[in-house]
C-alpha cells in the first residue's frame, strides 16, 4: 500500500513527539495515552469496515483529512490500527490523531487504487505521499479535422480531433521537434483561421518549413502523404520512413531531377537530428517511461525519463512530500499511481525499485490504456542502463537542489536579521506595480521560500478602482494589498497559525511571514495600514526604495521601529534583495505588456454577440476596419456575404447606441 507496510514491524521511535504519558501493554512495549486513545476510535469503527477492497480516511477532530489509502480487505487494514502497537513514528502520529474514519467500497482493488489517487490529489492529506508539481506534459498534434492537417504543440485537454505525440518533458524539447519536422516533412503550423486568409505563401514556404498546401503549392493528395509520413515517423516507424525518402532521393537523381533529390537529402538530415540530438537513445526499447528514486539527507527525488520511438523525449525530475522515515519503495509505490491519475503511459514502464503495488499498477495502468501495459523492474541489458541513467541523473539532481536550497536558506536567514525579524523566513512575497500613464495597470507577487521562486504561487492583479487617478501608484498598491490579504483572512483567519508541526514541515504555507513592497515611505506605510485594518497578524513588512539616481547598491530600506537605513553596496542580503526586486519587477512589465498587447488586437466586434470568427472576418473583407463598419449604414451591412439582415442590424444597432 503506498506510504505504508501492511505488517510494519518497525519500533516505536520519537516518543517525546507524541503529547500524553506513556502507557504499558501487554507485551511490555511503551505506547502514549494519545496512540492508545486514536486506536480505540479506530476500533469502534472497524465494525462497519468493509470486508472487501475499498478506500479509507482518516479524520482528525478539527475535521482534516490525515490520510487515504486502499486495501484489498478494508477491514484486515483497519484491524492492524487498531492494535495500536508495532508502528513507527509515523503512523503512530497519524493514529493519535485520529477522531473519526470514513469507508468506500469498491468492486475491485484496481478501482480502490484508482480512487484513492483521485482522493489524495484532491485533499492532499498530510500523511501521504504528495506529487508536489502536477504541471501538465505537452505533446504534439497531428490534426485530423481538416484537409490539410496541421504540425502543432498542444497542452491541457485533448478535445481536438487528431494524433498527439508525448509526452515530452519540456516545451523546448517539443519545439526542437516541430522545428526539425517541419523541415522534414513540410507540414503547415499555422491556424485555420490564417490558413484560409492567405492569398500567397507565407515566410515558412519561402525558408522550406511548409510545402504550401493553403495557396495550392501543393496538391492535396501529395499533402495528404506527407501527414501520413509524419504520423508514421512519431508512431516508431522512423527506419520505414527513411528508407522510403532515401530510395526516392536515389531514384530522383538517377532520372537526373537534382533538385528534388536535395530537397529528399535535407528531410533525410533533418530526420537525423531529430534522432541524434536527443541525447541518450535507446536500440532495443522503443516505447518507455523510466523512474528512478534516490533519496539524500532525507528528500526524495523521483527522474523521470520519456522514451518514444527510439528517441528520448527529455526527462523531468520530481520531489515529492514523504515522511523522511519511509523508504524508497514506498514512496516510489505512491508517487507512481498520483503520476498516471491525468496521464496516459508508455507500453513499458521500467521502475529502479520493486513495489508493492507493481502488479496492481500493471493492471490499472492497462485498463485505463485500452492496451497491455508493462510493469518492470530491470536486472540486466538496455532496460536496465536506462534505469541506472535515470538514477544518475536523480543523484545529481538533488544534490543540486540541496545546495541550492542551503544557500537559499542562508540568504532568508540573512534577510531576517537585516530587517530584525525573529521567526524563519518560508514564504516571501514582493509586490510591485506596472502601467502606462495609468492605463493597463496590473499589480505583480512574485513569491520566494528555502526551494527558490515558485513561480506556480505568483500572482496577478488587474486594477480594478474606478475611484483611482490614472498612475495612482499608492492606490494601486493599496488595492492590491487590500485584495490579497482579504482572502487571506477570508481563508485563513487573521491571527498567525499555530507553530508549524514536524510532519507538515516541507509544506509550502500560503501565509507570508514576509511583505516586501518595491516602494519608498508612502507604499510603505500603505502595506502597515492595510495590514493593521483587515487585523492580519504574523506578517511582517519592509519596503525598497530606490537609490539615488536610481543607482544599484544605494537602495534604501524601511521597517517598522527603525530609521530609514541602507546596506553596504557588497552585502550578500542586498544582492538578494536586488533579486527578489527584479524579479517581482520583470513578472509586473511582463504582465502588463502582455494586457496592452491583447487591447492592441482587441476589436469592436468582439463584444457583439452572435457574430462570431466567420461574420467578423466577413465584414473586415467587405468594409476594411472597424471603424468603417461602425460608418456603416444598415443597408451596406445587409449586402455583405454571409450577414442576413437581423445580424446587420445587430450590428447596426450596436455601434449606434455606443455613438
Amino acid at each position: 500500500m503506498p506510504g505504508e507496510s501492511e505488517a510494519d514491524e518497525a519500533v516505536l521511535e520519537a516518543d517525546e513527539e507524541l503529547s500524553g504519558p506513556l502507557d504499558l501493554v501487554a507485551d511490555g512495549e511503551a505506547v502514549p495515552a494519545s496512540v492508545l486513545r486514536g486506536a480505540e476510535v479506530i476500533k469502534s469503527y472497524l465494525r462497519d469496515a468493509p470486508t472487501g477492497p475499498g478506500v479509507y480516511r482518516m479524520i482528525s477532530a478539527e475535521g482534516e483529512v490525515l490520510y487515504v489509502g486502499k486495501a484489498k480487505s478494508v477491514k484486515k487494514r483497519i484491524s492492524s490500527y487498531a492494535r495500536g502497537t508495532g508502528h513507527n513514528g509515523r503512523i503512530a502520529r497519524m493514529i493519535s490523531l485520529t477522531s473519526s474514519m470514513v469507508f468506500v467500497s469498491t468492486a475491485t482493488e484496481t478501482e480502490a487504487l484508482l480512487l484513492e489517487t483521485n482522493y489524495i490529489k484532491q485533499m492532499k492529506p498530510r500523511f501521504n505521499v504528495l506529487m508536489r508539481d502536477d504541471k501538465s506534459f505537452p505533446y504534439i498534434l497531428l490534426t485530423r479535422d481538416h484537409a490539410a492537417p496541421q504540425l502543432t504543440k498542444h497542452r491541457g485537454a485533448r478535445s481536438r480531433k487528431g494524433d498527439y505525440f508525448g509526452p515530452f518533458a519540456s516545451v523546448w524539447a517539443v519545439n526542437r521537434t516541430l522545428n526539425a519536422l517541419q523541415r522534414a516533412f513540410l507540414l503547415r503550423s499555422c491556424t485555420d483561421s490564417y490558413y484560409e486568409n492567405r492569398t500567397r505563401p507565407c515566410l515558412l514556404y519561402q525558408i522550406k518549413r511548409c510545402s504550401g498546401p493553403c495557396t495550392g503549392e501543393i496538391a492535396q493528395e501529395d499533402y495528404a502523404a506527407l501527414a501520413d509520413e509524419a504520423r508514421d515517423f512519431l508512431s516508431g516507424k522512423s527506419r520505414a520512413v527513411r528508407d522510403h525518402l532515401a530510395t526516392e532521393m536515389s531514384v530522383a537523381a538517377e532520372s537526373l531531377e537534382f533538385e528534388r533529390a536535395a530537397r529528399l537529402r535535407d528531410r533525410i538530415a533533418a530526420l537525423s537530428a531529430i534522432q541524434g540530438e536527443q541525447g541518450i537513445n535507446p536500440r532495443t526499447v522503443e516505447e518507455a517511461d523510466v523512474f528512478a528514486i534516490v533519496e539524500q539527507a532525507g528528500q526524495f527525488c523521483v527522474e523521470v525519463f520519456f522514451f518514444r520511438t527510439f528517441q528520448n523525449w527529455g526527462n523531468r525530475a520530481y520531489f515529492p512530500r514523504a515522511d523522511k522515515s519511509m523508504g524508497e519503495a514506498e514512496v516510489l509505490d505512491a508517487f507512481l499511481a498520483q503520476f498516471y491519475a491525468d496521464k496516459p503511459p508508455a507500453r513499458l514502464v521500467l521502475l529502479s525499485h520493486d513495489v508493492e503495488s507493481r502488479e496492481l499498477l500493471e493492471e490499472a495502468l492497462s485498463a485505463r490504456a485500452g492496451r497491455k501495459v508493462e510493469v518492470a523492474v530491470p536486472q540486466r541489458g538496455e532496460r536496465r542502463e536506462l534505469v541506472e541513467h535515470a538514477s544518475k541523473n536523480g543523484r545529481e539532481t538533488i544534490g543540486r537542489k540541496l545546495a541550492e536550497t542551503s544557500a537559499q536558506t542562508k540568504m532568508l536567514e540573512a534577510l531576517a536579521g537585516v530587517f530584525g525579524i525573529e521567526q524563519k523566513l518560508r514564504r516571501v512575497e514582493v509586490y510591485d506595480n506596472s502601467h502606462i500613464m495609468g492605463t493597463n495597470a496590473v499589480g505583480g507577487m512574485v513569491v520566494a521560500g528555502p526551494q527558490g521562486f515558485m513561480k506556480s504561487h505568483y500572482r496577478t492583479f488587474n486594477i480594478k478602482g474606478d475611484d483611482l487617478t490614472p498612475g495612482d501608484d499608492y492606490g494601486m498598491m493599496r488595492e492590491v494589498l487590500r485584495r490579497r490579504f482579504a482572502r487571506l483572512v477570508k481563508d485563513e483567519g487573521a491571527e498567525a497559525p499555530a507553530p508549524v508541526e514536524e510532519e507538515n514541515a516541507d509544506a509550502f504555507p500560503s501565509r507570508p511571514d514576509l511583505i516586501l513592497i518595491d516602494g519608498g515611505r508612502g507604499q510603505f506605510q500603505i502595506a502597515q495600514e492595510i495590514l493593521k485594518e483587515l487585523g492580519v497578524e504574523g506578517v511582517a513588512v519592509a519596503s525598497i526604495a530606490k537609490g539615488v539616481d536610481r543607482d544599484a547598491g544605494r537602495e534604501m530600506f524601511f521597517v517598522p521601529g527603525k530609521e530609514p537605513f541602507r546596506l553596504p553596496p557588497r552585502d550578500p542580503a542586498l544582492y538578494f534583495v536586488q533579486r527578489l526586486r527584479d524579479e517581482a519587477h520583470r513578472f509586473a512589465i511582463g504582465t502588463h505588456r502582455a494586457r496592452r498587447k491583447k487591447d492592441f488586437t482587441k476589436s469592436p466586434l468582439d463584444e457583439i454577440a452572435g457574430v462570431g470568427p466567420a461574420r467578423k472576418r466577413a465584414l473586415l473583407h467587405a468594409f476594411g476596419t472597424a471603424k468603417a463598419i461602425s460608418r456603416a449604414g444598415l443597408a451596406d451591412l445587409e449586402k455583405v456575404p454571409g450577414i442576413n439582415a437581423a445580424t446587420a442590424k445587430l450590428v447596426y444597432d450596436f455601434f449606434h447606441d455606443k455613438g
